[in-house]
This record gives structure tokens, sequence and C-alpha cells, in this order.
């Protein structure tokens, strides 16, 4: 039996990456899947179906995410899973931070985070789910990624506060944490970096998008009904032990 059949899920970044491993997954298991990107279907391999909608859209843009949630509403009615997984990782130590770069990584990592919930939960019923993909480096200092570690903290304060306010709605509201994961972002780093990457995991490796994949599954599913406010970290044990 399907875990999300007949859901309508939103996958805010979609397309390619975790992302894409998650609404491939979704589809797989009886979701209707709407994903953004920036840059729409664009040549990413992933499965195209009936059940897969593809929009172009910015998730920094407020003016995209209210577009996106109108044609949804328009065609769907609602709302069942959210799953924001859009946002960028840039090299940055305090000495050469600029406007910019603050600018830009809290407006895809955080602003987009807050107006697609927004845009969801108005659609959304008792027994809907949000699930937040945030990263570990929201609880470790890494030198020269301060801005970004804070976008991911700030996710997981997202969270808690969330689940707390949508409770008496029926609204659970979770976070998927993954440690380095071989996406093609990080298949274009280096063999050094790949190594050094791999030898700070527990586990020996870095993770596949799949397995992220798995525990927004989850989070998204009726398994995890009694769940709420939860951060499932999928990252080898890099950032437990």
């Amino acid at each position: 039996m399907s875990r999300l059949g007949s859901k309508v899920a939103v996958v805010i970044g979609g397309v390619g990456g975790i992302g894409g491993a998650i609404s491939e997954k979704f589809v797989a298991e009886g979701a209707q899947v709407y994903a953004t990107s920036r840059r729409g279907a664009g040549d990413e391999s992933q499965i195209q179906t009936v059940n897969l909608q593809t929009i172009r859209a910015d998730a920094s843009n407020r003016a995209d995410l209210q577009r996106v949630f109108e044609q949804i509403r328009a065609e769907q009615g609602r709302v069942d899973v959210l799953v924001v997984n859009a946002g960028i990782s840039e090299y940055a130590p305090l000495e050469d931070i600029s406007e910019d770069h603050f600018d830009r990584t809290f407006g895809l990592n955080v602003k987009s985070l807050v107006f697609a919930a927004k845009g969801a939960i108005d659609m959304m019923q008792t027994g809907g789910t949000i699930v937040l993909i945030g990263s570990i480096a929201g609880d470790i200092g890494t030198k020269g990624y301060g801005v970004y570690g804070a976008t991911k903290a700030a996710v997981r304060s997202f969270t808690r506060t969330w689940a707390n306010e949508l409770a008496p709605k029926g609204i659970r509201v979770n976070v998927v944490s993954p440690g380095p994961t071989d996406t093609a972002m990080m298949a274009a780093a280096s063999q050094e970096v790949r190594d050094a990457l791999s030898n700070m995991i527990p586990l020996g490796r870095m993770g596949r998008p799949e397995e992220v994949a798995a525990a927004a599954l989850f989070l998204a599913s009726e398994e995890s009904s009694f769940t709420t406010g939860s951060e499932i970290a999928v990252d080898g044990g890099m950032a437990q032990i």
C-alpha cells in the first residue's frame, strides 16, 4: 500500500539532488507532486509522470511562491504535504561576507521557508505535514560557512515554533538535517575534499540523496503521526558522535 496515496505534495526546490530524490520518492508512494525549480525541469535527470509537475519559480521571490500556490489551489484545492528544500551554500569567512552574500543566502534559505509555509498552511487541513530540509551545519561551526550555518539554525528554530503554533490545527512540522551528501554539486568538488569529508563521517562515506528522501517520506507519512517539532539527522553520525 502506498504511503502517500492521494496526497498533494509540494516540494520547493524539488528538481535534482536531494529535492529531486524527494519528489521521485513521493511520486512512487502515490502522491501528486508539484516540484519547483528556478530552472524548471531543465536537463536534470528526473522521472516525468502525470503525477509530477515541475513549476519554474524562484523560491526567494514571494510573488513566484504566490503564483505557485495559486496554481495548486486552482488545480487541487489543497496541500497535504509541504517540503522546503531550496537552498544555497557559499563559502565566505567573516572578513569576506558581503551584503549581497548575506541577503542571497538568507533570501533563499530562510525567506523561502517562511513564505512557502505561509502559502501552504492556507490550504492545509488536519493531518497536513511540513518537512523542512535543514543541515547539520546549523549545529556545528564550519569555517567559512557562518552565514549558511546561521540559516540552517533558523530552519531548526522555525521547526520548533511552527510545530507549537500549528499543533492545534493538526499540522505537524519536522526537519531533516543531512550531512555531506553525494549530489551533483558535491561531485564537482575535488577528490581530496570528498575524501576529507568521508573521513569525518563515522560510517565512512557521504550520504545518498535517496537516503535523505527516505527520512522525508517517513516524516510526510502517517508512520510519523506522533512526531512533531523533531529533527532527523541523516549524516552518518558526523554531528552525533
